[in-house]
Order: structure tokens, then C-alpha cells, then sequence
């Protein structure tokens, strides 16, 4: 079974030191890095070649948000979940622009916080549900006003969308619409085809956006 390979970005050094061991005691993961805060970013990144990232949105020189950025910039395909102890609207909210695949709260149990690597690494967005409503609730207040385009996305895919929207991960919206996981991750892959985006977090902002769900 090949690994996920793992970075980490946490200046707070014991808890940096737990997310270490924690995804190091588990075979299906791979440690390839843990750093302190993200002013070499580009470098480690180089060498670590990580396919998730999980970062810490508050370090001191270079924010999680604005590494997020140089990521995505020149690797867009490796998968970064944001990690914070506040749901803060505008973090939020520039993490997905970004290009966050996630974002979930530092008070996740381990358990939590390896379904989230994993769902990311499979092309999910795990998100916590707290903050999946705020995402509604904030382009609500802004009023985002887009013109809504046709775009032909089936009754099912529509369903799917919606649930992504809510901050259901695949194995929960398989579940829910009561469908094989590869039938989830199938159509999820016909909507970014349908919505032009990359990403379940692009999908979800797109989806508020033009009125889709």
C-alpha cells in the first residue's frame, strides 16, 4: 500500500510534536515534515514532496493563508488542509480562495484529524460542520452577487453538490444518497468537470456563488 506523505506547518512545538507522532504511528501515513512556521516553505516543499499539507493558519513570518498561496501556485496539486483553533469568517474565507482543500479545528480528536488527511488526499474537502455553515452563512451576509449560468449538472449531481456544500465528507454523503464511495467520488469528478473548477472547496464556493444549491 503505497503511503500518504505528510508535511506538517504548527509553530506551537508540543503540538507539533503530537501531530508528528501521531501520524508517524500509523503505516498507511508518511511523515516527510514538520516545521515550525513557513518561511521555507518553497524548500521544504521541494524536498518533502508531500501529496497532503496540514498548516497551521497563525505562524509568525509567513501566515498559513499566504503559504497556502505559494503552494498551490506552483504545485496545484498537492492537497492542503487549514488547521485553527478559531473558525474566524475572513480566515475562512481566504483559505478556500487560496486554495485550502480544507478546514478543521485544532480541537478534532487524532481520529478526526487523520479521516481529514485521508479524505483530503482522496479529493474530498473535509471540513468541520461548524464551519461549513459559516462558509453559507458568509456569502449570505456578503450578498455575492453572480449571474447565474445554465450549467447541466443532473438531479443527483445536484444532491451531491448540495451535500458537499454542507460539509459532508464522501464515505458520509455515499451514506446519505445511499451509493457506493466510487459512485460519490465519480460524480464529484463530473461536477468540477461541469463547474470548471479543481477542487471540492472551489466547487462549494462556486455552487454559493451562482445559486446552484
Amino acid at each position: 500500500m503505497e503511503k500518504i506523505k505528510v508535511a506538517l506547518y504548527e509553530d506551537n512545538n508540543s503540538l507539533r510534536d503530537s501531530l508528528s507522532r501521531l501520524i508517524s504511528a500509523y503505516p498507511e501515513f508518511s511523515l516527510t515534515g514538520a516545521y515550525p512556521n513557513a518561511i521555507n516553505i518553497m524548500e521544504n516543499i521541494a524536498t518533502a514532496q508531500p501529496d497532503v499539507v496540514l498548516m497551521d493558519i497563525d505562524m509568525p513570518g509567513i501566515s498559513g493563508i499566504d503559504a497556502v498561496a505559494m503552494v498551490k501556485n506552483k504545485y496545484p496539486e498537492i492537497r492542503i488542509i487549514m488547521q485553527t483553533v478559531f473558525d474566524d469568517n475572513d480566515k475562512i474565507f481566504r483559505s478556500i480562495c487560496a486554495g485550502a482543500v480544507g478546514y478543521i479545528l485544532k480541537k478534532k480528536s487524532p481520529t478526526e484529524i487523520l479521516d481529514a488527511i485521508k479524505e483530503g488526499h482522496k479529493g474530498g474537502a473535509p471540513i468541520t460542520p461548524s464551519i461549513a455553515v459559516k462558509i453559507l452563512s458568509m456569502f449570505k451576509q456578503f450578498g455575492v452577487s453572480v449571474k447565474n449560468k445554465e450549467i447541466d449538472l443532473s438531479e443527483r449531481e445536484t444532491e451531491i453538490l448540495s451535500h458537499l456544500t454542507k460539509g459532508l465528507s464522501y464515505k458520509m454523503i455515499a451514506d446519505t444518497c445511499q451509493i457506493k464511495f466510487n459512485t460519490v467520488h465519480s460524480h464529484i469528478k463530473k461536477i468540477y468537470q461541469k463547474l470548471h473548477v479543481n477542487s471540492a472547496s472551489e466547487a462549494v464556493v462556486k455552487a454559493i456563488q451562482q445559486r446552484i444549491v
